[in-house]
Protein backbone atom coordinates (compact mmCIF):
# COMPACT_ATOMS: atom_id res chain seq x y z
CA UNK A 1 0.00 0.00 0.00
CA UNK A 2 1.27 3.59 -0.80
CA UNK A 3 0.28 6.12 1.28
CA UNK A 4 0.36 10.13 0.94
CA UNK A 5 0.60 11.52 4.57
CA UNK A 6 -0.91 15.43 4.49
CA UNK A 7 0.10 17.79 7.02
CA UNK A 8 -2.45 20.70 6.01
CA UNK A 9 -1.65 24.54 5.84
CA UNK A 10 -1.39 27.16 3.90
CA UNK A 11 1.68 28.33 3.74
CA UNK A 12 3.24 24.81 4.03
CA UNK A 13 1.50 22.10 3.27
CA UNK A 14 4.08 19.05 4.50
CA UNK A 15 3.93 16.19 2.47
CA UNK A 16 5.15 12.12 2.52
CA UNK A 17 4.60 9.31 0.83
CA UNK A 18 5.43 6.23 2.35
CA UNK A 19 4.91 1.96 1.03
CA UNK A 20 3.76 0.01 3.96
CA UNK A 21 4.43 -3.86 2.82
CA UNK A 22 4.46 -6.42 5.17
CA UNK A 23 5.41 -4.32 8.19
CA UNK A 24 7.64 -2.25 6.36
CA UNK A 25 7.83 0.93 5.26
CA UNK A 26 9.81 2.54 2.31
CA UNK A 27 9.87 5.92 1.82
CA UNK A 28 8.78 6.58 -1.70
CA UNK A 29 9.29 10.82 -1.20
CA UNK A 30 8.94 14.03 1.21
CA UNK A 31 8.92 17.47 1.13
CA UNK A 32 6.44 20.62 1.03
CA UNK A 33 4.05 23.08 -0.57
CA UNK A 34 5.21 26.61 -0.06
CA UNK A 35 3.53 29.49 -0.80
CA UNK A 36 4.45 33.20 -0.20
CA UNK A 37 2.91 35.14 1.87
CA UNK A 38 2.47 38.21 0.72
CA UNK A 39 0.35 36.02 -2.25
CA UNK A 40 -3.32 36.95 -2.55
CA UNK A 41 -4.85 33.95 -0.91
CA UNK A 42 -6.89 32.52 -3.94
CA UNK A 43 -3.45 32.18 -5.56
CA UNK A 44 -1.84 30.50 -2.68
CA UNK A 45 -4.97 28.22 -3.01
CA UNK A 46 -4.59 27.36 -6.56
CA UNK A 47 -0.61 26.60 -6.42
CA UNK A 48 -1.11 24.01 -3.48
CA UNK A 49 -3.92 22.33 -5.73
CA UNK A 50 -1.68 22.49 -8.29
CA UNK A 51 1.66 21.11 -6.52
CA UNK A 52 -0.56 18.63 -4.69
CA UNK A 53 -1.39 17.25 -8.43
CA UNK A 54 2.45 16.92 -9.01
CA UNK A 55 2.79 14.84 -6.43
CA UNK A 56 -0.25 13.19 -6.59
CA UNK A 57 0.68 12.39 -10.52
CA UNK A 58 4.37 11.60 -9.67
CA UNK A 59 3.83 9.06 -6.89
CA UNK A 60 0.56 7.65 -7.51
CA UNK A 61 -0.65 6.67 -3.94
CA UNK A 62 -3.27 4.43 -3.07
CA UNK A 63 -4.76 6.57 -0.35
CA UNK A 64 -4.47 9.91 1.38
CA UNK A 65 -3.70 10.03 5.11
CA UNK A 66 -4.60 14.00 6.33
CA UNK A 67 -4.59 15.99 10.01
CA UNK A 68 -8.46 16.30 11.01
CA UNK A 69 -8.91 20.19 11.14
CA UNK A 70 -9.28 21.16 14.62
CA UNK A 71 -10.04 24.93 15.78
CA UNK A 72 -7.86 26.11 18.66
CA UNK A 73 -7.75 30.53 19.93
CA UNK A 74 -7.29 32.01 16.31
CA UNK A 75 -10.20 30.63 14.10
CA UNK A 76 -9.90 33.24 11.54
CA UNK A 77 -6.10 30.78 10.63
CA UNK A 78 -8.60 27.69 11.04
CA UNK A 79 -10.81 28.77 8.28
CA UNK A 80 -7.71 29.64 6.20
CA UNK A 81 -6.43 26.16 6.75
CA UNK A 82 -9.56 24.46 6.30
CA UNK A 83 -9.63 26.55 2.58
CA UNK A 84 -6.53 24.67 2.24
CA UNK A 85 -7.31 21.42 2.82
CA UNK A 86 -10.39 21.39 0.85
CA UNK A 87 -8.43 22.28 -2.05
CA UNK A 88 -5.98 19.13 -1.02
CA UNK A 89 -9.05 17.26 -0.96
CA UNK A 90 -10.17 18.03 -4.14
CA UNK A 91 -7.09 17.08 -5.85
CA UNK A 92 -7.30 13.37 -3.48
CA UNK A 93 -10.73 13.06 -4.88
CA UNK A 94 -10.28 13.75 -8.39
CA UNK A 95 -7.23 11.26 -8.44
CA UNK A 96 -9.46 8.42 -7.29
CA UNK A 97 -8.13 8.60 -3.90
CA UNK A 98 -9.89 7.39 -0.39
CA UNK A 99 -9.22 9.86 1.93
CA UNK A 100 -8.49 8.52 6.13
CA UNK A 101 -8.89 10.98 8.32
CA UNK A 102 -7.27 11.02 11.27
CA UNK A 103 -6.63 13.42 15.07
CA UNK A 104 -3.44 14.55 16.65
CA UNK A 105 -4.19 11.85 19.12
CA UNK A 106 -4.45 9.48 17.20
CA UNK A 107 -1.50 9.91 15.51
CA UNK A 108 0.47 10.14 18.55
CA UNK A 109 -1.04 6.72 19.75
CA UNK A 110 -0.13 5.33 16.59
CA UNK A 111 3.18 6.61 15.98
CA UNK A 112 4.92 6.91 20.02
CA UNK A 113 2.11 4.31 21.99
CA UNK A 114 1.25 7.45 23.64
CA UNK A 115 -2.06 9.57 22.65
CA UNK A 116 -0.38 12.31 24.77
CA UNK A 117 3.30 12.78 23.82
CA UNK A 118 4.88 15.32 22.90
CA UNK A 119 5.90 16.72 19.27
CA UNK A 120 9.34 15.93 19.91
CA UNK A 121 8.41 12.62 20.41
CA UNK A 122 6.41 11.83 17.29
CA UNK A 123 9.39 13.43 15.47
CA UNK A 124 12.06 11.22 16.81
CA UNK A 125 9.84 8.03 16.46
CA UNK A 126 9.07 9.07 12.81
CA UNK A 127 13.18 9.21 12.43
CA UNK A 128 13.38 5.77 14.09
CA UNK A 129 10.73 3.73 12.16
CA UNK A 130 11.65 5.40 8.94
CA UNK A 131 16.00 4.76 9.57
CA UNK A 132 16.24 7.93 8.85
CA UNK A 133 19.63 9.80 9.90
CA UNK A 134 17.72 13.11 10.63
CA UNK A 135 14.57 14.66 11.22
CA UNK A 136 12.59 15.95 7.82
CA UNK A 137 12.63 19.29 8.15
CA UNK A 138 10.24 21.51 7.95
CA UNK A 139 8.43 20.14 10.76
CA UNK A 140 4.89 19.66 8.55
CA UNK A 141 6.73 16.86 6.63
CA UNK A 142 8.08 14.93 9.24
CA UNK A 143 4.19 15.59 10.54
CA UNK A 144 2.81 14.20 7.05
CA UNK A 145 5.16 11.29 7.61
CA UNK A 146 3.41 10.56 10.95
CA UNK A 147 0.42 10.78 9.20
CA UNK A 148 1.34 8.11 6.43
CA UNK A 149 2.83 5.97 9.26
CA UNK A 150 -0.57 6.32 11.32
CA UNK A 151 -2.73 5.18 8.41
CA UNK A 152 -0.71 2.33 8.00
CA UNK A 153 -1.17 1.35 11.44
CA UNK A 154 -4.58 1.84 11.61
CA UNK A 155 -5.38 0.26 8.06
CA UNK A 156 -3.01 -2.93 9.35
CA UNK A 157 -5.30 -3.48 12.60
CA UNK A 158 -8.39 -2.83 10.75
CA UNK A 159 -7.67 -5.51 7.47
CA UNK A 160 -6.73 -8.12 10.43
CA UNK A 161 -9.50 -7.24 11.91
CA UNK A 162 -11.72 -7.57 9.26
CA UNK A 163 -10.03 -10.83 8.02
CA UNK A 164 -10.84 -12.05 11.66
CA UNK A 165 -14.11 -11.23 11.48
CA UNK A 166 -14.67 -12.58 7.63
CA UNK A 167 -13.23 -16.05 9.02
CA UNK A 168 -15.04 -16.08 11.78
CA UNK A 169 -18.21 -15.66 9.87
CA UNK A 170 -17.19 -17.94 7.50
CA UNK A 171 -16.81 -20.50 10.53
CA UNK A 172 -20.33 -19.66 11.30
CA UNK A 173 -22.07 -20.06 8.36
CA UNK A 174 -20.12 -23.86 7.41
CA UNK A 175 -21.37 -24.77 11.20
CA UNK A 176 -25.18 -24.23 10.10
Amino acid sequence: MVILGIDPGYAIVGWGVLEYQGNRFTIRGYGAITTPAGMDFPRRLQMIYEDMNTVLQKYRPDVLSIEKLYFTNNKTTGIDVAQARGVILLAATMHGLKVHEYTPMQVKQSVVGYGKAEKRQVMEMTKTLLRLPCVPKPDDTADALALAICHAHCAGSNFSYSQRYEQELRRAVHDL
